[in-house]
């Protein structure tokens, strides 16, 4: 449900990533403004995004021959202002000089805008994840190695005592 302002638009809303949806401007389009916040210590402004748009491919009719649905949505890392030097590191390792996204899941260039910005914000969230701790490899001890066989000998004598007797055994 909606709560709409005197112009007849919705209000700004979160999304689940946390940033606002973009404003709308007098024409309906977002015109940029709107940073991506990937965590508490990295937030995208919008003047470090690249945009481009182009017509998207499949199912639309006329629709989809004229309109730039199609969203890509390009990012600097190497000369992003926004990143300390271990986080610059750290996504120049995983994802290169530049992040790239595309999304042409909807017929609206609007929903694509919003799509590539949460997969760009995933994306540096999941590159920027620490790396899980190695496992260190060990040996069982000299103790667990006979608990294992004396239990191993303990089931093999409850085993044997079930069997019914074999005819030698008279």
């Amino acid at each position: 449900m909606h709560q709409y302002t005197e112009t007849g638009r919705p209000e700004l809303s979160r999304t689940r990533l946390g940033h606002l949806d973009p404003p709308l401007t007098l024409d309906g389009w977002h015109h940029g403004g709107v940073p991506i916040y990937v965590n508490q210590s990295l937030v995208i402004g919008d003047d470090e995004l690249e945009w481009r748009f182009t017509s998207s491919g499949g199912p639309g009719g006329q629709h989809a021959n004229r309109a730039n649905t199609r969203v890509e949505l390009l990012w600097d890392v190497e000369g992003s202002p926004s990143l300390t030097e271990r986080q610059r590191n750290r996504l120049r390792r995983r994802l290169g000089g530049t992040a790239r996204v595309v999304a042409d899941d909807t017929r609206s260039q609007y929903r694509n805008r919003s799509i590539a910005m949460d997969r760009l914000g995933d994306l540096c969230r999941e590159a920027l994840k620490a790396p899980p701790k190695r496992r260190k490899p060990t040996k069982p001890s000299r103790r667990a190695k006979q608990r294992r066989l004396d239990t191993k000998r303990q089931r093999s004598r409850t085993k044997k005592l079930r069997q019914s007797p074999s005819r030698h055994d008279y």
